[in-house]
């Protein structure tokens, strides 16, 4: 991870660059101009004609050349103005739309606080769904389709794109293209509640090879066994969560065919491991206050046996 992982300050991707540099630009005319107002304050202040004693000049004279300066200063802003316009325009059509038509479609649907995220393939075959975490190859743009199932949220990856807002009832486009591989963080941009704070989103920058080996593994179903830990999963958590391949077929949590291929779980909360895990299944309501999932109510052997089977989801 970088140092500041929600720094838009520096991008890595034709999404984000444009802008980026508007603003740095923006900064330093704003930057200029403060400066040539205060040197000229200054100079207006200081200045005093010789051999006049300032207290005894009239509060009002005649114009001795005063105007100029109000041409001089009136045309060069016009200019400047105009010029950042320009620029800004130009700005907003490079990032309205890629180069070249997107390589690969997502449809990122949000919800009180994770993020379904739904690869489309050319065929249903080819379509999957995850969470919380994005993987994309380096160099090729990628379509986004936002979409939320509760309240308003926006879609914010600092380093490779700008915010574009999750409306209840509207879809809204965006696009990423990743300029190098690397691990982006992003964050819900609109207060959407109490937990808006921890919705967060990890996009995953990948060199072609890697990514479609990233793909076709997502593709795969999982194993359907016979063990305790399915068994009790099936019974406590499949009404929520899908595990493609076997009879868990939930749509109001995440699907976890894959889970263990992620970084995080609860929307970036808590690293992905057995112990936080099993701290999130028994009771996610003392670690996500608000959170829709709830806590089953499973023996200490059920837990474990829970968290042994979803180790085996990678």
């Amino acid at each position: 991870m970088a140092a500041s992982p929600m720094s838009y300050l520096q991008t890595h991707g034709p999404a984000g660059d444009p802008a980026t540099l508007l603003g740095w630009g923006l900064g330093i005319v704003s930057a200029v101009v403060l400066l040539v107002v205060v040197v000229l304050l200054l100079a207006g202040l200081l200045r005093q004609r010789p051999g006049t004693p300032a207290l005894r000049e009239l509060a009002v004279e005649s114009d001795s050349g005063g105007l100029r300066w109000i041409y001089v200063g009136v045309g060069i802003s016009t200019v400047v103005l105009v010029a950042c316009a320009v620029w800004t325009m130009t700005t907003l059509q490079a990032i309205a739309m890629p180069a070249r038509a997107a390589d690969l479609t997502l449809q990122v649907t949000a919800s009180q606080w994770w993020w379904k995220v739904r690869y489309v393939g050319a065929q249903p075959a080819g379509t999957f769904d995850t969470a919380n975490e994005i993987h994309i190859p380096v160099g090729h743009p990628v379509r986004v389709e936002l979409s939320s199932n509760d309240v308003i949220h926006s879609f914010w990856i600092p380093q490779l794109a700008g915010k574009t807002d999750v409306i209840p009832g509207k879809t809204n486009v965006m696009w990423l293209q990743a300029a190098r591989p690397g691990v982006f963080r992003g964050q819900c941009g609109e207060f959407c509640g109490a937990q808006h704070a921890h919705m967060a989103m990890y996009v995953v920058a990948q060199d072609e090879a890697a990514f479609a080996a990233w793909r076709q593994q997502q593709l795969q179903p999982a194993v359907d066994g016979a063990t305790t830990g399915q068994k009790v999963f099936d019974a406590s958590c499949a009404a929520c969560h899908s595990v493609r391949g076997t009879a868990a077929g939930g749509i109001f949590g995440p699907d976890l065919t894959h889970l263990m291929a992620r970084s995080t779980i609860a929307a970036g909360m808590l690293p992905n491991t057995p112990g936080q895990l099993a701290a999130w299944i028994s009771n996610p309501q003392s670690i996500k206050p608000g959170t829709r999932m709830p806590a089953p109510t499973l023996s200490p052997a059920e837990l474990q046996a829970v968290v042994a089977y979803l180790q085996t989801l990678n």
